[in-house]
């Protein structure tokens, strides 16, 4: 007896058009389940705070971060309208040009006695001879983020800090996760004797604090941008090298790495063409996650006066310079710890998701 099977619509074009119009639904709908998943606020918070700013510091900065104003110094963010932070104007008389002098400026000329108070409640006109000096509550949107103590612009310099602290997270990370993983690599490959010495020189590495040792270092070798670079390279390569080294000697007992040595592979070609893609997920993560823990060292050493000398913009600079007025002129410290705080939190995060998305063991849970 036959069977008799009714043919879709449109005959076979119909049937392969549904086929193809399936696998792009779900190609859609699987693209945007993967979209769904992305850590968007931190993605966001380091396009916008640090990549963007670090890439286009010199066209997006209004100011040189370097040169400042010493008439403008200390002058509020924008939006602040307080009578201890005044902004003092000052406008000739004769050739109606306007001029800016500081608020430290006008009041040691109150004090001398070169200028006289117009206004008995101190926030009116200063008579000053031949110019007027009109104090006026709050900062200017020329600087929207304010000055520091030489009058630079903490804007700018933000911009310009975050270059400095990708520059030196992206090469202190190459740097240490190639040393540490080249090791990891070989310890676990090679084992017996080699093994254990570089065992323990990873446990001597790590029994150290970072800061300690990292004060060591610039001492001995000088402070500088290339310094903190191998500095903290050199604290980097002992937690490459202790993971790395668990994920291949797991690897080391498949089958795949017997069959490669039957056939004659040498160990480099071994350990590059067949454990080093297999540990490259693990290098990816630890990477991310130690993007937050250098830009903290950076910012430590500079704080403390070891790391990037000035007048360089680094953020741990900003930060050291704002400690000494933080009751009066708090921006200058606020801004640049507002954005450590956030840079390091949200590569946190991605590498968290990282680690969820490239784990095998992680990705269906």
């Amino acid at each position: 007896m036959a069977v008799q099977t009714s043919a879709p619509p449109g005959g076979p074009a119909g049937a392969a058009a549904g086929v193809a119009a399936g696998t792009r639904g779900l190609s859609a709908g699987r693209i945007w389940s993967e979209l769904r998943r992305l850590p968007v606020i931190p993605m966001f918070i380091l396009v916008f705070l640090l990549v963007i700013p670090a890439i286009f510091a010199d066209v997006l900065s209004p100011h040189d971060s370097t040169i400042g104003d010493l008439d403008r110094a200390l002058e509020p963010p924008g939006w602040v309208r307080d009578r201890e932070t005044s902004q003092v104007v000052v406008q000739r008389v004769r050739d109606k040009n306007p001029n800016e002098i500081s608020i430290n400026n006008a009041r040691r000329n109150l004090n001398t006695g070169v200028a006289n108070l117009v206004d008995a409640n101190g926030n009116g006109e200063v008579d000053l001879g031949e110019t007027v000096v009109r104090m006026e509550e709050g900062g200017s949107w020329e600087y929207p983020f304010g000055t520091d103590k030489q009058g630079r612009d903490v804007l700018s310099r933000m911009m310009h800090g975050a270059r400095i602290s990708l520059a030196v997270s992206c090469l202190a990370i190459l740097l240490g996760g190639i040393l540490g993983t080249g090791l990891g690599m070989i310890a676990a490959y090679r084992g017996g004797f080699l093994d254990a010495v570089l065992m323990r020189i990873v446990d001597i590495k790590l029994a150290f604090p970072s800061i300690l040792l990292a004060l060591t270092l610039v001492v001995a070798i000088g402070s500088g941008f290339s310094t903190v670079i191998i500095v903290i390279a050199l604290l980097l390569w002992a937690r490459y090298a202790r993971v790395i080294r668990g994920e291949a000697l797991a690897i080391r007992e498949r089958d795949f790495i017997d069959r490669a040595r039957v056939a004659g592979a040498s160990n480099l070609r071994i350990m590059m063409k067949h454990i080093f893609p297999n540990v490259f997920n693990t290098v990816i993560v630890l990477a991310t996650l130690e993007v937050g823990h250098v830009i903290i060292l950076e910012a430590t050493l500079s704080f403390l006066g070891a790391g990037i000398p000035r007048p360089n913009p680094a953020w741990g600079l900003m930060a050291a310079d704002g400690r000494e007025v933080i009751t009066s002129s708090y921006w200058i410290f606020m801004f640049p710890c507002l954005a450590i705080v956030l840079t390091v939190l949200s590569m946190n995060l991605l590498g968290d998701w990282l680690r969820d998305r490239l784990d095998p063991k992680l990705r269906n849970v």
